[in-house]
């Protein structure tokens, strides 16, 4: 019998990640492991572990588990699958004051884009409905990811 996900884990594990690291859904079990690039890489080096400190040498454990069982680990969609530019940009077009639309539009543009669009949306107060349109996002995005995977999830 396949096993339940909690959405919330899933959601939770596309959050986690940086571009440095990626999350995985163990199949059999539900849980999430998030593996950084460091870790994955002395996993598929074969490296020793033995002075590794014990909480990464059991990164490195599950690291390699995940290379060794392809059939019952699946990567959660990475950073770079998740385009939060557009997220940022649609949240823009769902704000019903033009004029912060536009202020917010024109922030997001060019390097630095993040940082200016969260120190605005903290200054115009928005920051809680920020941050409900992206934590909508992220759950749309995991359920999508579920369903095109056929994983079973609770809600």
């Amino acid at each position: 019998m396949a096993v339940r996900v909690k959405l919330d884990d899933i959601t939770a594990g596309l959050e986690s990640q940086s571009s440095e690291s990626a999350s995985f859904l163990d199949k059999r079990t539900g849980e999430i492991a998030l593996i950084n690039d460091y870790e994955m890489q002395i996993a598929e080096d074969n490296e020793p572990i033995d002075d590794l400190p014990e909480w990464e040498q059991d990164l490195v454990r599950s690291a390699r588990e995940i290379l060794a069982d392809t059939d019952n680990y699946i990567q959660l969609p990475s950073q770079f699958d998740i385009d939060e530019y557009s997220i940022m940009e649609d949240f823009c077009y769902s704000l019903d004051d033009p004029k912060l639309r536009d202020t917010l539009l024109d922030l997001i543009t060019g390097s630095g884009a993040f940082h200016r669009f969260k120190d605005a949306v903290h200054q115009h107060n928005i920051a809680d409905k920020w941050c409900d349109f992206r934590n909508s996002e992220f759950r749309q995005i995991a359920i999508d990811w579920c369903k095109e995977n056929d994983i079973q999830f609770d809600e």
